[in-house]
């Protein structure tokens, strides 16, 4: 029962907002930067890699300070993480996905107590990002840090590879093998991952980064980013 809801929460029909974007590999690929099938398993690489670098760090703390004897620490890294997102499109994403990540895990836990967290970020006047929200969120439910990890790696990886089939980089077929292929790595990616805080949260990949900010000067685009 534990695995059958974790796999929901994983459901790609789930409207969770994630295949709005596509965190900079619409530009990635209009920019020159993704131009073959090798070079769309490069930028996934690196992408997963700057997303353990990153995002797990914050994750790690959120979950370790969770309400309410954290108080005082979460504000500190939700900040962090607010000022950690440049790229004002992927700000605005993020805060998208929080919200409705919270109100759909009401819906689904009305009894958990959930929207709590968001009534606690608004008095502090601290925004409702997607990456604090699934730490503390899933905490309440019970899920240990790796399975948060796990999730969240499939999640990042399964918005990637969507996010370029539907750009037309590679058949849907195609896709999902290489979607298959890369979870085979997801143990080496994450090894070590639990000893990390914000503190340790790095950027690796910083030409993916410029490509985030030039998404606005695509002239046609599928994505929000």
């Amino acid at each position: 029962m534990r695995l059958a809801r974790l796999l929901h929460l994983a459901d790609s029909a789930l409207p969770t907002g994630g295949f709005a974007y596509s965190y900079g590999l619409e530009s990635s690929r209009t920019f020159g930067l993704v131009q073959s099938e090798s070079g769309l398993r490069n930028y996934l690489y690196s992408f997963l890699q700057q997303a353990v670098g990153l995002e797990v760090p914050f994750l790690n703390a959120c979950y370790r300070a969770a309400l309410p004897a954290g108080a005082g620490a979460l504000r500190t890294i939700v900040q962090e993480y607010d000022a950690q997102l440049l790229v004002s499109a992927l700000h605005r994403g993020s805060l998208t996905q929080g919200k409705t990540w919270l109100r759909l895990l009401h819906s689904f836990y009305p009894a958990a107590g959930l929207p709590a967290l968001g009534a606690w970020l608004a008095a502090e006047e601290l925004p409702l990002h997607f990456v604090p929200l699934l730490a503390l969120s899933l905490r309440r439910l019970e899920y240990t840090l790796p399975e948060i990890h796990t999730l969240y790696l499939h999640l990042t990886l399964r918005d990637q590879v969507s996010a370029a089939i539907r750009l037309g980089c590679l058949g849907p077929m195609e896709g999902h093998r290489l979607q298959h292929e890369f979870y085979a790595i997801f143990d080496d990616l994450l090894l070590g991952a639990d000893a990390l805080d914000h503190r340790h949260a790095t950027r690796s990949a910083v030409l993916l980064d410029a490509a985030q900010m030039l998404h606005e000067q695509v002239y046609s685009r599928l994505f929000q980013n």
